[in-house]
């Protein structure tokens, strides 16, 4: 699990785990030839098993229904700089005389051979405990292992976010001791005897249920089989950083105290892993999405933060199309957070595309995911909604995803009834347009509003056959969302003796003829065919080629 957990930052004041932890059970009493568990957990320098090294790791023994037998860990010299001391807690004067990695494999592999791995996220804590090996010269086996966050789609189904704490609160059980290796060890323990629980919850899997007879098949070896990797060991404190500048200090401070953007931060405060995986996010992708969402909860992504979740994605084995994927699924599950009071302001509008560009999501995709969004909405609003009755006598009912207009009426009455309608799915907006479904009025204002309402020829009701209206609101009508474009692959850096094929080479693509007409006609209709425009500067190329289409078309016919 390690640091793709931590979210909030530690409390300094926090006392972390003592070099070794004394043992509930003596080591003798860790179970020989009988099927367990070991519930690992580590803190490292940073998130790349290549590139980092374990500074804490705690081992705990359980037996396969998750009973704790025996607990360990210990702080581990990094031979090198600590990493994030703000987040595991742990300096380089704490490691100064902790043992390296190749003193600790002995009483690790202990505890290690003849079980099945648990962690959360257990590919993440397994490849940073397998490098250390490998650096020593050992070639540990692969371990058959449970993933705890993983796991937690089966067990823990409709949690919106799997960090360590949310899976521990939906359990009810509290995390104690977070961001250091005993204590979230202790919690993902926890954890996996809650999963493991005959008769509460849903009942263990039959695959986990093998593992820890599976972890006793597994032969680990005697002794290393080959030389150690060279490193340098420090002695004190890591070698720091140069002073900034000036200019760096005041750029720095800026950026400290800089608004964050709060369309974004309310988003994905909102956002759900159910979703993003019900929206085609590959499985395997939990722990991307996961580290994603904590990536921007302060409404930016840094470089660290990118190499970050470039690690993660190496960690979990994702392919190309397997983080596009995922990538596009947290837009869309995005969009549908923005669509839940029923309308995307221009502030989350434009967070949307700024991290559908951040992620390399092409722009084209926004509106049709917006669209799709708008209609899954509409349709869960309509799932509930009864039959008009026999008698009725108001003509054409209104609908959900309609847009209505007010104007004039009693402030209270008003209020009232536009919240009701926000409720069930029916859009309140502020000005009348060829697009929206009804002006409610009780006749005591003819403003621009009710002048626009005649020009369009607009449906006007009276508050009161409002009400009525939407006491029997029906179901949205059904149509086709706008399909969605597929993105193109982003181009590959190409070596000057590369040779395109012939298949890679295409002709670049001609644009359409701009049309004949004045800019204002264009922005007209594409105000009303539900395109967003400006009042002026230059038409984006997609909105004049739709309407050259639109046009040839209605020419042609």
């Amino acid at each position: 699990m390690g640091l793709l957990d931590r979210f909030r930052k530690r409390d300094a004041s926090t006392t972390h785990a003592r070099t070794t932890v004394p043992q509930p059970f003596p080591t003798a009493g860790t179970p020989q030839g009988q099927p367990h568990f070991a519930v690992i957990d580590v803190e490292t320098t940073g998130l790349s098993a290549s590139q980092h090294r374990i500074v804490e790791i705690a081992v705990i023994t359980t037996d396969p229904w998750g009973r704790v037998l025996d607990e360990w860990a210990t702080r581990v010299n990094p031979e090198g700089p600590v990493g994030a001391t703000h987040i595991h807690g742990i300096t380089a004067a704490d490691v100064a005389n902790a043992p390296v990695f190749a003193d600790i494999i002995a009483p690790l592999s202990q505890r290690l051979a003849g079980a099945a791995v648990a962690a959360h996220h257990a590919n993440f804590d397994l490849a940073f405990v397998r490098a250390e090996y490998a650096r020593a010269g050992w070639d540990m086996p692969h371990l058959p292992a449970l993933c705890t966050l993983e796991a937690s789609e089966y067990h823990l189904p409709t949690l919106e976010r799997r960090r360590l704490a949310d899976c521990c609160w939906a359990v009810g059980t509290p995390l104690v001791g977070a961001h250091s290796a005993l204590g979230d060890a202790r919690a993902t323990a926890s954890l996996l005897a809650a999963y493991m629980h005959p008769h509460v919850g849903y009942p263990p899997p039959a695959d986990h249920l093998d593992l820890p007879t599976r972890g006793l098949s597994v032969r680990w070896p005697t002794g290393p089989s080959r030389a150690p990797s060279p490193t340098v060991v420090i002695s004190g404190s890591p070698r720091s950083r140069p002073d900034p500048s000036p200019r760096a200090r005041s750029v720095m401070a800026a950026e400290a105290h800089a608004p964050l953007p709060q369309a974004l931060v309310e988003l994905v405060e909102r956002f759900s892993l159910v979703d993003a995986l019900d929206e085609g996010a590959p499985p395997g992708a939990l722990a991307y999405l996961e580290k994603l969402a904590e990536v921007l909860e302060d409404g930016e992504v840094t470089a660290d933060e990118a190499a970050d979740l470039e690690a993660v994605a190496d960690a979990e084995n994702l392919t190309s199309a397997d983080i596009a994927a995922a990538n596009q699924a947290f837009v869309l599950t995005l969009a549908h957070a923005a669509l839940d009071d029923g309308k995307v302001t221009r502030a989350e509008r434009a967070e949307l595309q700024a991290v559908s560009d951040l992620l390399g999501v092409n722009h084209k995709l926004l509106p049709a995911l917006l669209d799709r969004a708008e209609q899954a909405r509409n349709q869960r609003l309509s799932a509930s909604l009864k039959d008009l009755p026999s008698d009725w006598s108001h003509g054409e009912p209104l609908r959900v995803g309609d847009k209505v207009v007010f104007t004039g009426c009693d402030e209270a009455l008003r209020n009232r009834l536009e919240a009701r309608s926000e409720q069930l799915g029916v859009r309140i907006i502020s000005s009348v347009s060829a697009k929206t479904a009804m002006l409610v009025t009780d006749g005591t204002m003819d403003g621009g509003k009710t002048a626009k309402a005649r020009e369009h020829g607009t449906r006007t009701e009276h508050p009161t056959v409002y009400a009525t209206l939407l006491e029997h609101l029906q179901p949205a009508v059904a149509r086709d969302a706008k399909p969605v474009p597929k993105a193109p692959a982003r181009p590959q850096p190409r070596h000057s003796s590369d040779q395109a094929s012939p298949e890679s080479v295409r002709p670049v693509e001609a644009h359409p003829k701009k049309p004949d007409v004045s800019p204002s006609e264009v922005r007209a209709w594409a105000r009303a065919n539900g395109y967003e425009v400006g009042s002026r500067g230059r038409l984006h190329q997609d909105i004049l080629t739709a309407y050259t289409a639109a046009h040839a078309t209605a020419d042609s016919g």
